[in-house]
């Protein structure tokens, strides 16, 4: 009885670690914005083949108190991109689809995160 219950927390174990050890799926594509450069002009910035799933904070406007928002998302991915207007993936939300087109210079963001269609 102990070995079927020794094997049976093995077999367990085992499909645990090939399902935690699983790859991370990365969207297909770029996802690219804009920021507000040294020189007060826009710079672009693009992300290449982000993780689908994660909330990424755009590093370039992390800080809220000292940088203003990234600007005009464009989502070239092959996942939906949710944009944040905070970080840590707070506040306001908008969708971008998959190969969609660029948006406006209105659209503000610091953080994104890419789901799977």
């Amino acid at each position: 009885m102990r070995l079927r219950h020794t094997v049976a927390a093995a077999c367990g174990a085992l499909a645990l670690t090939a399902v935690m050890a699983a790859p991370a799926h990365a969207a297909t594509g770029d996802f690219h914005y804009k920021v507000v450069g040294l020189n007060g002009e826009p710079l672009a910035v693009t992300l290449h083949e982000p993780e689908s799933g994660e909330c990424i904070t755009l590093p370039e406007v992390a800080d809220p108190n000292s940088t203003e928002p990234a600007f005009a998302p464009h989502n070239d991915t092959s996942d939906y991109a949710l944009v944040f207007t905070g970080t840590d993936c707070d506040g306001d939300t908008w969708q971008l689809r998959p190969h969609g087109r660029p948006a406006t210079d209105a659209l503000k963001l610091r953080s994104v995160v890419f789901l799977t269609p």
